[in-house]
């Protein structure tokens, strides 16, 4: 399956955001249709050349690929309405957050290949990091197609247990506002020893910007580039040991437990 037909059910930030990738990949916009309940979000795809639709069950039932993404707690009542269009069994990916495989199986009907997947919003970038996870329905030829697809919008992982899912939730699923909320603190920390605003932020920003880059691009890992800025007895160790004794790595340990932990809790509620 080189150029398969991909069905979009919903046609939200994250199904833009995929198809705008593949789009840029050089995928036909003949290639894609997408179906969804909001005119407005269908006219702009439809604006782009691709195929819409009103009618999930039409748009299934013309698709080798199925790509979920409706809100999670919308997700049962849709793939309940969807399984009668899915008797040819195409490959099925979900990018809908706390369901699980297990749950779709029950929905959508039994044996259908199924992908699991959490992306992030950096992937409105084509910049984002995604987790995913195959069930043994899923052939290897269907895992090369989910790479193209999900990879279109940033980096893709498998891992082989579900349950690394809710991992991958706390690392990268969520990892974003992590960083948005030390973002935050540093521009309000610069504004409070005198910097404007404007100054403030550009240096924030352009600072993770290029940390991101340098770690992404050297040879050692974090740690030693940590070391490497940290000159003894210089300004970076000061600001590390407050780190330090203030407990920063066992509170971002907490914080990604308390994160993994809730993932859990609502494939447990959104599942039923």
């Amino acid at each position: 399956m080189t150029s398969p037909k991909i069905a979009f059910i919903g046609a939200g930030n994250m199904a833009r955001a995929i198809i705008g990738g593949l789009l840029a990949q050089g995928f036909a916009p003949g290639e894609f249709i997408a179906s969804g309940p909001h005119p407005e979000k269908l006219a702009d795809l439809a604006a782009q050349g691709l195929q819409t639709i009103s009618d999930n069950l039409a748009a299934a039932r013309q698709a080798q690929v199925v790509v979920l993404s409706v809100k999670p707690q919308l997700l049962k009542a849709v793939a309940q309405a969807l399984a009668p269009a899915l008797a040819h069994k195409p490959l099925i990916i979900s990018v809908a957050a706390g369901i699980t495989t297990e749950s779709l199986g029950r929905w959508l009907g039994e044996d259908q290949a199924l992908v699991r997947s959490m992306p992030n919003t950096p992937a409105q970038l084509r910049l984002g990091a995604t987790g995913a996870y195959a069930n043994t329905h899923v052939s290897s030829g269907q895992r090369q197609l989910t790479e193209q697809i999900l990879g279109a919008v940033g980096k893709l992982l498998w891992v082989e247990e579900e349950s690394l899912i809710n991992a991958v939730t706390a690392v990268s699923g969520s990892g974003p506002a992590y960083y948005f909320l030390f973002m935050e603190a540093m521009m309000a920390a610069g504004v409070a020893q005198g910097l404007n605003e404007e100054t403030a932020r550009e240096l924030t920003l352009q600072t993770a910007l290029g940390a991101a880059h340098l770690a992404l691009n050297s040879q050692v890992d974090v740690a030693e580039l940590r070391r490497r800025v940290t000159s003894p007895k210089g300004t970076t160790e000061a600001a590390i040991s407050v780190f330090e004794s203030q407990g920063l790595r066992q509170c971002v340990a907490e914080a990604m437990a308390a994160c993994s932990a809730r993932a859990q809790e609502l494939s447990e509620q959104l599942g039923q």
